[in-house]
């Protein structure tokens, strides 16, 4: 059989590689994904390995070389990098901030570890870490595509708001509100997984239609209400609700250790982080077909903005052109006039009557379910 023509098959834990090994023969169109093969000797030394990918994988003493003989491709681990280059999943708050789990401050956690690897590297970085860091991307991706298979496009919104917002304000709250109704009405939420409107719109949608402990855990986290100076007890007073609390929604985060001195929020159901900014920011955006949310925001909220009209002012397919929706009248016509600019790009075209401007939250939720209802 031509190598080329083999269909793919991805495993990526051992329970996959047992489930699937016991009747093959050969393993040709195998993409093996960190797995511990460690104690598998006797399935390697059976099959045909010829064809097979295996990436990152713990194998027995003296096997690489043999199966390498034999015709698979094997890709090492990378020794002296504080992360698996081959990951098979998303992030989890837990194995990002371990360090605080266990008591430590944010210095000693996994997500420190790896922001200070990378600040630490030279510019231009050394081969080895730029391809470290690729294939960490890569696999990030891999990982968020699967999950994204199983979400219907025209239900996932993203909302894009500034870092700086502190706990407990008002339009804090209001993002939380938003991202919870966006949950009850089927929607996954998207967001750049930082702080600010990015963790209220994460935890809006984790705590979804439970406004009541929603309040309370508003409350709490007002005990830490900024990141900078303090980010263990940040995190910890945000670990400390998801563990008094059960989620009701889910949603997504994106962020990325090019912004790693801003701590990645804990209320994600799952987090995307990447090295690469101009990877995730295209990641996100591409990601939220049913709309984009915008709350105030800064120098990064604007140029998602203008990375998502230039997208939609030269899409060729009207399909494809994205809903934007500005919360905040006075901010985004005075304060940051972005929108006079946004609506003038959009006149005469499809992404023209696909702009909304309103000033409450309760509109563009109505909008959106409008939009899904026609």
């Amino acid at each position: 059989m031509n190598p080329a023509h083999v269909p793919t098959v991805e495993i990526e834990s051992l329970a996959e590689w047992d489930a699937r090994i016991g009747s093959a023969e050969a393993i040709a169109g195998w993409v093996v994904q960190s797995v511990d093969l460690s104690q598998r000797a006797a399935d390697l030394n059976r099959v045909d390995p010829e064809g097979a990918i295996l990436l990152g994988c713990e194998l027995p003493d003296g096997l690489a070389d043999d199966l390498l003989e034999r015709g698979a491709l094997i890709f090492p681990r990378l020794p002296h990098v504080p992360f698996d280059a081959y990951r098979a999943t998303l992030y989890s708050p837990a194995e990002l901030y371990d360090g605080i789990i266990d008591g430590q401050l944010y210095a000693h956690t996994t997500d420190a570890a790896i922001y200070s690897w990378a600040k630490s590297l030279p510019a231009p970085e050394d081969l080895a870490s730029s391809l470290a860091m690729t294939l960490h991307d890569h696999a990030v991706t891999d990982a968020l595509e699967e999950l994204m298979a199983g979400i219907d496009p025209a239900r996932t919104v993203g909302l894009m708001g500034g870092h700086a917002l502190p706990r407990g304000s008002d339009d804090y709250v209001g993002a939380a509100r938003l991202a919870s109704q966006l949950t009850l009405s089927g929607y996954t939420v998207l967001t750049g997984g930082g702080p600010g409107a990015m963790e209220a719109a994460n935890l809006g949608a984790y705590l979804a239609g439970e406004y009541a402990v929603l309040s309370n855990a508003i409350d709490q986290l007002s005990a830490a209400p900024d990141w900078q100076g303090n980010q263990t007890m940040w995190v910890a007073t945000a670990l400390d609700i998801r563990a008094q609390t059960a989620a009701t929604g889910r949603s997504i985060g994106v962020p990325t250790w090019f912004y790693g001195h801003e701590p990645s929020n804990v209320f994600a159901t799952a987090i995307a982080k990447y090295f690469s900014n101009a990877l995730r920011e295209d990641l996100l955006l591409q990601h939220c077909r049913g709309g984009l949310i915008y709350l105030p925001g800064a120098a990064g909220t604007v140029q998602e903005v203008f990375q998502a009209a230039t997208a939609n002012y030269y899409s060729a397919d009207p399909h494809l052109v994205c809903p934007m929706i500005f919360v905040g009248v006075d901010y985004w016509t005075h304060q940051l006039p972005v929108w006079p600019l946004v609506e003038e790009l959009g006149r005469g075209r499809t992404m023209g009557e696909r702009l909304l401007l309103v000033d409450d939250v309760d509109e563009a939720v109505k909008y959106l379910n409008g939009r899904l209802r026609g």
